[in-house]
């Protein structure tokens, strides 16, 4: 059975890559009472904090809002775009990170904030960390592009490093399963060596080198030669993110490919990045919401590749 790490709010954050990045972030939050009730279609106060370096770490940027939740006691906003405390969004440099969203929430309506959650933000906002960044590093102008078809499957992000070389990410043409678990000891914490944001190939080790390890999505990954490669890897929750982004570009050319599959949107894509004992990162494409699932919980699996 899927679960959702939930505390009085459930965190859903998306954004959106525009050619030119909104100074904004859109956010979402079931609002839960202290007794676990679900406030609805009620005006709610909040105070938004976003964190930087850790989750009791100095506040770049506070702001309030008054939303109203619907039905289903969701209260949807955008960070950016309410009443501020404190700093400035848009000058936050997301590259400098990581960052935590705190929430703060009176469900009365006032600035008597009685529940309160804080979640890191696994997933950057993509087009306001490109914003920030400023030019690829190395400069110059680029030789491959997201959405073509190279090295066994389809580019679906590049950038240069410091020297100026070019590197991409490179998702496969179909996925190795729409039923697998992230392992099948679901009730070990691996730790550090398996949490990375970032380092899917990292964490892909340090899975299929727990004690007992017999079957995991990492392990689809690794044992993969599809189109000719044999690096493949569970993509970390950041590259997974990256793959959500250019999931048009992606399937646009994915849809061309004779015997290729598209990225579903209505399904949940294991990360390699654990979360806890029992729980890692996935991403539900619909909406490119990063979700902790239980490890025992049986979902797709696409497998990336770094060139």
């Amino acid at each position: 059975m899927k679960r959702i790490i939930t505390f009085f709010t459930v965190i859903l954050i998306t954004t959106s890559v525009f050619a030119q990045a909104p100074n904004k972030m859109s956010y979402q939050a079931v609002i839960r009472n202290s007794s676990n009730l679900l406030v609805s279609n009620t005006a709610v106060g909040m105070r938004i904090s976003i964190l930087q370096t850790s989750s009791s770490g100095n506040a770049v940027y506070i702001e309030t809002q008054t939303p109203t939740t619907n039905a289903n006691g969701l209260a949807s906003i955008e960070i950016g775009g309410g009443t501020v405390v404190s700093g400035n969004f848009a000058s936050i440099n997301w590259a400098n990170g990581p960052y935590f969203i705190k929430t703060e929430t009176d469900p009365t309506g006032g600035t008597n904030y009685t529940i309160t959650g804080t979640n890191q933000l696994l997933s950057v906002p993509y087009a306001l960390y490109a914003k920030s960044a400023g030019t690829v590093s190395g400069g110059g102008t680029f030789t491959h592009y997201i959405g073509e078809q190279f090295g066994g499957g389809v580019i679906f992000h590049l950038w240069k490093d410091a020297q100026g070389v070019e590197h991409v990410l490179i998702v496969d043409k179909t996925d190795l399963s729409t039923s697998q678990v992230w392992s099948n000891i679901d009730a070990t914490l691996i730790g550090a060596s398996a949490q990375s944001s970032w380092d899917g190939l990292s964490n892909s080790n340090a899975i299929v080198g727990q004690a007992g390890h017999t079957s995991s999505a990492a392990a689809l990954c690794l044992n993969s030669t599809n189109g000719g490669q044999s690096d493949w890897y569970l993509p970390s929750i950041d590259e997974l993110s990256l793959l959500w982004h250019s999931r048009f570009n992606v399937n646009k050319s994915l849809s061309a490919i004779g015997g290729a599959t598209d990225l579903l949107i209505s399904a949940y894509y294991w990360s390699s990045t654990e979360y806890a004992t029992n729980d890692a990162w996935s991403v539900y494409f619909y909406s490119g919401n990063a979700n902790a699932n239980y490890k025992g919980y049986p979902t797709y699996v696409r497998a990336v590749r770094a060139f």
